[in-house]
């Protein structure tokens, strides 16, 4: 018999009010705000505030690795180097899907959108589910 562990919903682990950037904003900007605020990757949006992307550190490593250095383009804005479309999940979703989508898609985070589909609300990372997994098993192990 297969026992089922049903643990924590994404919303109930993600990371709330997320970091976000414009996608107007320059990448350098966008460096500096993952380094001042101790994030891999931001939600990128539009004018009126609707996901449209993601900007990740790998985004950034990948464009100076290229040989073109970010320097040469001072105002490279971080439209032209964000992941699109975002990948989202909703709130009710097990951390089973998340993990899933994860490994699916070679991602280490998932926005968590609000009901709209629109506006990021949370961000669920791969740290998040590790934290979960050794909730999960400390307390398979406390019985």
């Amino acid at each position: 018999m297969k026992t089922r562990i049903t643990g924590p919903t994404v919303g109930e682990l993600m990371s709330i009010e997320p970091v976000t950037i414009a996608d107007t904003e320059t990448v350098a900007e966008a460096e500096r705000l993952m380094i001042d605020r101790e994030v891999t990757g931001l939600p990128v949006v539009d004018r009126v505030g609707r996901l449209i992307g993601v900007l990740s550190q790998t985004d950034i490593v990948r464009a100076h690795a290229s040989g073109q250095s970010l320097a040469n383009w001072p105002g490279l804005a971080v439209r032209h180097l964000m992941t699109a479309p975002a990948l989202t999940i909703r709130l009710d979703e097990t951390l089973l899907t998340a993990a899933r989508m994860m490994e699916q898609y070679h991602v280490h985070r998932l926005v968590v959108v609000a009901p709209d589909g629109e506006h990021a609300i949370g961000v669920i990372s791969t740290t998040d589910l590790v934290r979960a997994l050794v909730e999960i098993l400390e307390e398979l192990d406390d019985h």
